[in-house]
């Protein structure tokens, strides 16, 4: 009987053709035989995170995957980011969530993530506790090139506009209110002024003179998106009965498990970059099953080579992955392994994609079906069909024998 579940998630693995590997996707192109083996062993099938028709985002497809419609529990990014960094929302706090990035004079964008950054402590530092108009603006590092904001202070709204637009060679954006109330208006008018002078701080560093004069990128503004506040909810325990843990290297997805009130297992050499370590994840998580019911593990890299159009490099890191696998093919016989992803992610586009991914349940137990390679294409054809992000949780207490009986 099953009792245990793993649940990897690996962010962006789903792709589209690439003309250099002859029309195949990386997942097809790459050399993946403990995927296959797996696979000979699992009901598969396709997963529209959000829907069809539908461009997911990480943090709403998590939380769909996990049984949170986001109409319900989502108030935006930034609780969930800084959720991760360890950072406390009380009542009435607005979160964000940034990146450092490179402006010129003129404050036009020159790079969102400051050439891809790898510690921002000393910029943090120096613009964590400003405060405007009462507002107290608490700054922490997240994952490389990414920062956490908390707003602390009277009559704040998490209804504003981003101050991010997403692209290279525009402006940054005023931050605006998205509705007509007084404390959006006020909320909107304090991250504009605190966005001036963190600037005015961040680009007179010496450590960013130190950058330009070296040939890097100086991380010389926050850009922040994804204002909300944190709503009231069930634990993932409360609503699923399962003590359940998280591993990860990103914040953002840290984030999603300290949202839902899992616990965070920490390990050495998660980076949530191609170097991270997968094997010490996994090793992490067939250890967890000893205290947990529920193992959540997430692995990044594939997301973002593909946003970087490094196919070759998606590829080479789905390999990694697969060599990792070993670990998960002998599994005890009361433990589920399942295997999906938030969203794909496009390596032509460098971009999330409404593509469907793979979606897969190993267990002697599971009525496995006549795939037998893990790619997109051949998980079309599996037994489990084409299904929703929401439908992964309900699948998994069907397996576990935990879902309640509707009627007699």
């Amino acid at each position: 009987m099953i009792n245990k579940t793993i649940c990897v998630i690996f962010d962006g693995v789903g792709d589209r053709p690439i003309k250099e590997f002859g029309g195949k996707t990386p997942i097809e192109a790459a050399e993946t035989p403990n995927f296959d083996a797996i696979t000979k062993k699992s009901l598969c099938g396709l997963v529209h995170t959000l829907g069809r028709g539908v461009r997911p985002g990480s943090d709403v497809s998590h939380l769909e995957i996990f049984g949170y419609p986001i109409n319900q529990y989502y108030t935006g990014r930034g609780p969930i980011e800084v959720a991760g960094l360890g950072m406390k929302l009380q009542q009435g706090n607005v979160a964000l969530r940034g990146n450092f990035g490179t402006v010129d004079k003129d404050w036009n964008i020159l790079d969102r993530r400051a050439g891809r950054i790898r510690v921002v402590d000393e910029f943090t530092a120096a613009i964590d506790g400003i405060e405007i108009d009462g507002v107290k603006f608490a700054v922490k590092p997240g994952t490389v090139h990414r920062a956490g904001v908390v707003m602390q202070g009277e009559g704040l709204s998490a209804a504003i506009s981003d101050s991010d637009p997403h692209e290279t060679g525009f402006p940054v954006s005023t931050v605006v209110p998205t509705d007509y109330s007084k404390e959006a208006k006020f909320t909107a008018d304090a991250v504009n002024k605190f966005l001036k002078r963190s600037y005015e701080i961040l680009d007179s560093m010496d450590a960013n003179k130190k950058r330009a004069a070296g040939g890097d990128l100086p991380a010389n503004f926050l850009l922040l998106r994804g204002a909300g506040m944190y709503p009231s909810m069930p634990s993932f325990a409360e609503k699923y009965d399962m003590k359940a843990c998280c591993i990860a290297g990103g914040g953002l997805y840290k984030g999603i498990g300290a949202f839902l009130g899992m616990d965070i297992l920490e390990v050495d050499g998660a980076t949530a970059l191609a170097d991270t370590n997968v094997e010490a994840k996994f090793k992490t998580a067939l250890n967890a099953v000893k205290d947990y019911e529920f193992i959540f593990v997430h692995v990044k890299a594939t997301d973002s080579l593909a946003e970087d159009g490094n196919f070759n490099g998606k590829k080479e890191f789905v390999e990694k992955i697969d060599k990792a696998l070993a670990l998960f093919l002998d599994l005890p016989d009361d433990i589920l392994l399942v295997m999906t992803a938030d969203h794909s992610t496009a390596c032509e586009l460098k971009a999330h994609t409404a593509d469907p991914v793979p979606v897969m349940f190993a267990n002697p137990s599971v009525r496995i079906d006549d795939v037998c390679t893990f790619s997109e294409r051949e998980f079309a054809k599996g037994g489990y069909g084409f299904a929703e992000g929401k439908d992964i949780m309900p699948q998994i207490m069907n397996l576990m024998g935990k879902l309640h009986l509707v009627g007699a």
